[in-house]
């Protein structure tokens, strides 16, 4: 009797500095994650007029307003493209990466009633706020293929390579979330700060205008943006004919999305163990 007592016994420490990623357990977790992400993409606009509608109407209006000040007004060129064709196949994984990453940084603070309650790995709590902005994605996406029907402009060959770019923008926000959710705990002016950070790299990204205007003297430096190739990779893979540069700046981008990552997954583990203690 009491060898079996002894066997169900799960003891929960907690973790001790630079330890492992613990990879294993969230696949024991599975369950769960897909429970975590199905509430909150169905609670999100469980309460809302217009329902799921607001998924799309986000980047309508960009599109209609980028149109009409930069392709209009401004006349910005956009590489033979018509320009609201041109800007919404950078918005929509634009706004994937700064809502996943926006969510995933604010991801503690809104579960903090069930961290400081029951036990699972925390990683899952990010990682399906990132999948949550995936699907909101794959829902807009139709915004795309209206847009390309409605312009006639047949996408070429190189939309294959389509799901690594959005796979390099889901682990930039991932590792960027990760980062500043651990920090969001200590220090509430986190999400503010990330807000502004967000305005000022969508500026620097060419979302709104190619990133041919940018000097040739700055493009090295331009190009280390994860989201820069991104938006530059999404163009290549349904606008144009041919594949986007892939040198040494391009791998460069992505060997920095890959540090982000691993940094910011095992600094979230480091600092997981004062996570309910600092909530």
């Amino acid at each position: 009797m009491d060898q079996a007592v002894s066997e169900s016994i799960v003891i929960v420490e907690p973790s001790s500095g630079w330890r492992s990623l613990g990879l294993a357990s969230l696949w024991e977790y599975h369950e769960l994650l897909y429970f975590l992400l199905w509430r909150d993409v169905k609670g999100r606009y469980r309460q809302m007029a217009f329902g799921p509608l607001w998924i799309v109407a986000q980047p309508l209006v960009n599109m209609l307003t980028f149109s009409l000040v930069f392709g209009r007004l401004a006349g910005l060129p956009s590489d033979g493209v018509p320009y609201p064709v041109f800007t919404l196949v950078a918005l929509l994984p634009w706004q994937f990466f700064a809502n996943a990453t926006r969510n995933a940084a604010n991801s503690l603070l809104n579960e903090q009633h069930v961290i400081s309650k029951v036990y699972y790995p925390r990683l899952l709590i990010p990682i399906s706020t990132v999948l949550s902005a995936l699907v909101d994605f794959m829902v807009s996406f139709i915004l795309i293929v209206i847009m390309l029907v409605f312009y006639r402009v047949v996408p070429p060959v190189t939309i294959v390579v389509l799901p690594l770019y959005l796979l390099l923008a889901a682990a930039a926000a991932l590792g960027v979330g990760l980062l500043l959710a651990s920090l969001a705990v200590k220090f509430r002016d986190v999400p503010l700060g990330l807000n502004l950070a967000l305005t000022v790299w969508q500026y620097v990204t060419p979302v709104a205008y190619s990133a041919t205007l940018v000097p040739e003297q700055w493009r090295t430096i331009y190009r280390l943006n994860p989201m820069a190739v991104v938006v530059e990779g999404f163009r290549s893979a349904l606008l144009r004919r041919q594949f986007g540069p892939v040198d040494s700046i391009t791998l460069a981008s992505v060997a920095i999305v890959v540090v982000i990552l691993v940094a910011g997954a095992y600094y979230f583990r480091a600092t997981e163990r004062t996570i309910v203690d600092v909530l």
